[in-house]
């Protein structure tokens, strides 16, 4: 066997370093995908719980985004004041207390506030963890590792399902064979601790957060430039640092002051490709991807599969794993575009079917029910439309908004478009209920009418930026 010489072995650990500290950045987008998705095993049970009915249920379910549009909004301008790492030690600390605060309300709306706090540190981690990897990592390996955000958080949202499940599976069984969410395990009911259990990653990132380096950018912006040498060292090797670090301030001239009114202009009074980055947040929330992992274990229950809900809403978080694997496998090979192209194809058509089954829902003793094969249907092709989710708008979205915009505008911009992104998410989240007991299949055909829509929208306004190094961004 040849030997790996030195050359190639300083780059394999370069390589290895940047994936441990990309990696563990990308903490929060786990937290960011437990935290949102953790309330979907607990929803029946906090329906019981609080007596509320479904328009309460989906405000609550989607304060937590209010509280994400306003973290991602003001996450970038925080971070570019504290830096990165204080930004991700200070959304630990907002995960950790919302996490206690929503195991142990004293009512619906003290949930919901809690949720708020939750929520405003997921949309700080939704904004620091795209920006933080794109900055550290070499352009070569940046639409992988800027992946491992999106991988984090579709991991967040599997490990919530497996641990709801658990924790359900603990609870006191009833008459049908399924388990009591309201029945007690150590003194509190089941959904308590299903709500309580985020603060464990929550310390974790927090002590990731408070080992791994200071983005290069950041420290520049502030002078340190020995220690930005470092750090660049460490990510991308000595020769080329001083040619990075060049560029880096370059680019810093015009980015430093970067505020939101450096976004206005053109036409509709936003410069174009902020537009642009508005439109495609709001397209991958607009296909109702979310619904998927916040009300599933309540669909799967209202079509009829009562006793099994929350194990088959696990198969989905494992779909949408499995497809993030694709997405980051191929994204540096295929580019951007044609997975966006792909994956609006899928969902148009796991959409459209899921729609059609749902159209032949019965309402059995006041429950609705799908008869014959129209339940394996609905859930298949539900989860055709997860997979071309994941493998393409779940990934991309989160690498294009961290690479598309000119570092001039960058940070502002990438607020604009992280916040578009929760407002969308929160509008998607708290219509649902209402819209499913008005007509279940009617709303999944306007899901798969917005998929259909970012077909022409990718092909017209997206350019591909793979291998583009951010600096070179216009």
């Amino acid at each position: 066997m040849a030997d790996v010489v030195p050359g190639e072995r300083a780059g394999q650990q370069h390589l290895a370093h940047v994936v441990f500290i990309a990696g563990a950045a990308a903490v929060g987008g786990f937290l960011f995908g437990y935290d949102s998705s953790n309330i979907n095993g607990a929803v029946l049970g906090i329906q019981k719980h609080f007596e509320v009915g479904t328009a309460a249920t989906g405000l609550t379910v989607s304060s937590a985004l209010i509280g994400s549009a306003v973290g991602a909004w003001f996450g970038g301008l925080l971070s570019d004041r504290v830096g990165r790492i204080r930004t991700m030690q200070l959304a630990a600390v907002l995960f950790f207390i919302s996490a206690l605060g929503a195991m142990f309300p004293f009512g619906i709306w003290d949930l919901a506030l809690w949720r708020v706090i939750g929520g405003a540190a997921i949309g700080v981690a939704s904004v620091i963890g795209p920006s933080y990897i794109a900055e550290v990592a070499p352009p070569a390996y940046r639409g992988r590792l800027a992946s491992l955000q999106q991988l984090a958080i579709v991991l967040g949202i599997g490990v919530s399902a497996l641990v709801n499940w658990v924790i359900k599976s603990f609870a006191p069984a009833l008459p049908d064979g399924s388990h009591d969410l309201n029945g007690h395990l150590g003194g509190l009911e089941a959904w308590q601790w299903m709500l309580g259990a985020a603060a464990i990653p929550a310390v974790i990132y927090f002590v990731l957060a408070s080992i791994i380096p200071e983005s290069p950018h950041y420290l520049l912006s502030i002078g340190k430039v020995d220690r930005a040498r470092k750090v660049l060292a460490e990510v991308e090797g000595a020769d080329e640092v001083e040619t990075k670090l060049a560029d880096i301030s370059r680019g810093l001239r015009t980015e430093r002051q970067s505020k939101v009114r450096d976004l206005l202009g053109g036409r509709f009074g936003l410069l174009p490709v902020v537009w642009i980055g508005i439109a495609l947040a709001v397209f991958q929330q607009f296909v109702g991807i979310n619904v998927i992992f916040y009300y599933s274990d309540t669909l799967w229950h209202s079509v009829g599969q009562n006793t099994d809900s929350l194990l088959i809403s696990m198969v989905s978080p494992v779909i949408n794993i499995l497809g993030t694997f694709i997405a980051i496998a191929f994204i540096d090979r295929v580019g951007r575009k044609p997975l966006l192209l792909i994956g609006s194809v899928g969902m148009a058509i796991g959409l459209g079917v899921a729609a059609i089954a749902f159209g032949h829902a019965r309402t059995v003793n006041g429950d609705l029910s799908l008869p014959g094969a129209w339940g394996p249907v609905a859930l298949v092709f539900a989860n055709v439309f997860v997979l071309s989710f994941a493998l393409s708008w779940g990934v991309i979205l989160w690498v294009l908004l961290g690479e598309m915009f000119p570092l001039r505008i960058r940070s502002a911009a990438l607020a604009v478009g992280t916040a578009a992104n929760w407002v969308a998410n929160w509008l998607v989240t708290v219509s649902f209920p209402s819209m499913s007991d008005w007509n279940l299949s009617a709303t999944y055909w306007i899901y798969a009418a917005f998929a259909l829509l970012s077909i022409p929208f990718t092909l017209k306004f997206i350019r591909e930026t793979k291998g583009t190094a951010i600096e070179d961004v216009s």
